[in-house]
């Protein structure tokens, strides 16, 4: 509790799927972004048939980073890059997202979280960025390893005013992005080669989606700033 006496919001983090061994799994940073922002945070593993019910509960959701989404949910066509497609996380992060975008919980999307929200919404991805936009720009090193590069925020986005730059370094970790904008959002970034990096709904109170990893530069006081704007919603909600 705040010494202001008023309980810190509480923000649901989708994990990842079931492992070989058995174990659900998501990433500490996520929970320290959330933490030092000013929120708690709860793990949401992907095995709930229906999860309206965590709408009840929490003030706030992060979709977090993760595999592939299954191409057959956007009328994608499969390619060899695709990996690690869970159609059981696939099912539930769609659902809720559908189920989330009726109500006015802040959420914030990051890298797979964008393109669940984004095909949620009715848009398309893009397989593998490099068949389309070549290699002059790197989104990632590989599938396993990240990489740093600039985009370019719109003016007059919400991305623009809470960070109050016109530009950032991120950290890249993706192949894949939006290609169609679905209605009732809008670009809010985009990298130098013109693949869209942020977007933002339209109408929804606080709902963006980042293709970057914000939460792999908890010393940047730019990328803190949106997770602290994130949280901020959430505490005014549950105000």
């Amino acid at each position: 509790m705040t010494s202001l006496g008023v309980q810190p919001p509480l923000i649901g983090i989708t994990t990842g799927g079931r492992r070989m061994m058995g174990n659900f799994c998501l990433a500490a940073v996520y929970v320290d972004a959330v933490r030092k922002a000013g929120g708690r945070a709860i793990l949401l593993p992907p095995s709930e048939p229906d999860p309206s019910f965590i709408l009840e509960l929490v003030d706030g959701l992060v979709f977090s980073g993760g595999g592939d989404i299954d191409p057959d949910t956007y009328n994608g066509s499969a390619h060899p890059s695709i990996y690690n497609i869970d159609s059981e996380r696939d099912a539930f992060e769609l659902t809720l997202a559908r189920q989330l975008l009726r109500t006015n919980i802040p959420v914030l999307g990051i890298c797979r979280g964008l393109e669940v929200l984004m095909v949620a919404s009715g848009g398309e991805l893009i397989p593998h960025l490099p068949d389309e936009f070549g290699e002059a720009i790197a989104h990632r090193v590989d599938q396993l390893h990240p990489i740093e590069h600039q985009v370019e925020i719109l003016p007059g986005t919400h991305l623009a005013k809470l960070t109050g730059v016109k530009d950032m370094t991120v950290v890249s970790w993706h192949h894949q992005a939006t290609r169609t904008v679905p209605t009732g959002w809008r670009v809010a970034a985009s990298a130098p080669d013109t693949v869209i990096e942020a977007l933002e709904h339209e109408h929804h109170p606080w709902a963006l989606a980042l293709q970057w990893h914000p939460e792999l530069s908890l010393n940047d006081r730019l990328q803190q700033s949106i997770f602290s704007a994130f949280i901020k919603a959430a505490q005014n909600r549950a105000a």
